[in-house]
């Protein structure tokens, strides 16, 4: 059992991802544009409140009002994606491209903070359930594990591990050092790999085409 990860790195990434969503263009977001942030920013406030600081309290309510949170996200980023995706096809997105660009980097980005939560929040039960070594059988092989003499003792993966293997697997359409064990956590990062290989080689087609 360890004292629980520190509750501020996930809560700035969750932070991020919702300016993120607000600056994209209106035609892209769900409308009413504020409704999904302010929702995502009450359940984020009240996640901070029930359990500050170290996460490292078991419970139910305050699990689903993090999966829900991280679904709201999902949504809203999924949704945005699939406009964008759509108005390529057909050539209505893409006049310009530096806010081409600047908007498929958005959405990317954030679709790398959506996935770093899910396998965050997923991996052993999540990270009350890892601090207090519930699930011993991990989702997901970091290096640590395979060679702890080079790591502190009792190390566990924070967040910022989780976002270091999403963007990875988003930059690289693979797992790189971390190496998903279980069926959901491969099919996961499928999902990521195929959602990232799709937008990032949309939007440079499309910005080649019109700087050509």
């Amino acid at each position: 059992m360890t004292a629980g990860e520190a509750r501020w790195p996930v809560s700035v990434a969750v932070v991020l991802a919702i300016v993120l969503q607000l600056v994209l263009p209106t035609r892209l977001a769900i409308t009413p544009v504020w409704l999904l942030p302010v929702l995502e920013v009450v359940l984020v406030v009240g996640l901070i409140v029930a359990n500050p600081g170290r996460i490292s309290r078991q419970s139910a309510r305050i699990r689903i009002a993090s999966l829900v949170l991280i679904a709201v996200i999902s949504f809203a980023n999924i949704w945005s994606a699939a406009r964008l995706v759509r108005g390529l096809i057909r050539g209505t997105e893409g006049s310009d491209a530096g806010p081409l660009l600047a908007t498929g980097a958005a959405i990317w980005f954030t679709n790398v903070v959506v996935f770093a939560l899910w396998y965050w929040d997923l991996d052993r039960g999540g990270p009350a359930a890892r601090a207090n070594g519930i699930r011993p059988t991990p989702d997901f092989l970091f290096p640590q594990m395979q060679s702890p003499d080079l790591a502190p003792e009792h190390w566990e993966p924070g967040f910022v591990d989780y976002f270091y293997l999403s963007f990875t697997n988003a930059t690289a359409f693979s797992p790189t050092d971390t190496l998903p064990l279980t069926r959901w956590a491969k099919m996961t990062m499928l999902a990521q790999s195929g959602v990232s290989l799709t937008t990032v080689a949309l939007v440079i087609a499309r910005a080649v085409n019109i700087l050509k």
